[in-house]
């Protein structure tokens, strides 16, 4: 149980990040499987490594399960897909959405800045959340230009 000054502390965390812009991706695997992010950061050029964290949702303990996943970094148009990945219940994988099926299984978003396929290196369970470090093996740049952030509970793009 948390004490009143570990809850202050927490609150003050959520409210610290909260002013800290993140950029976005959406998180695939085979299934299809998928959530949205703003914890992607990268980690390693030699090799290829990225981290993220989940939460315990159903779709974060399917992509733990999964030996592969692509992240797909998301740029301007991308609010709805955003906001349909990020909780349950909104429209997922549709045609129209934009995607597609890598040949190894996982889906990939053709609209996507940039999608990096990878397999996971390593997890580290911290509280309710778990870390992946993975490395990548594959990228796939999109179009270049514009930016989708994520900042004190709202999206904001640039063209």
């Amino acid at each position: 149980m948390f004490s009143s000054l570990e809850t202050a502390v927490a609150e003050q965390f959520k409210a610290a990040f909260r002013r800290h812009p993140t950029g976005l991706a959406i998180i695939t695997a085979p299934g299809p499987v998928g959530l949205t992010a703003s914890s992607v950061a990268s980690v390693s050029a030699d090799p290829p490594a990225l981290s993220f964290s989940v939460m315990g949702s159903a779709s974060a303990r399917a992509l733990l399960d999964a030996p592969s996943f692509v992240v797909n970094l998301l740029g301007p148009g991308s609010i709805a897909l955003a906001r349909a990945f990020a909780g349950p219940g909104g429209p997922r994988f549709t045609a129209d959405q934009g995607w597609d099926q890598l040949p190894t299984g996982e889906p990939v978003l053709t609209t996507a800045s940039a999608s990096l396929r990878g397999t996971p290196l390593s997890t580290v369970p911290v509280g309710t959340s778990t870390v992946v470090i993975a490395e990548i093996h594959a990228v796939l740049l999109g179009v270049p230009g514009g930016h989708l952030i994520y900042h004190n509970r709202d999206y904001i793009e640039n063209q």
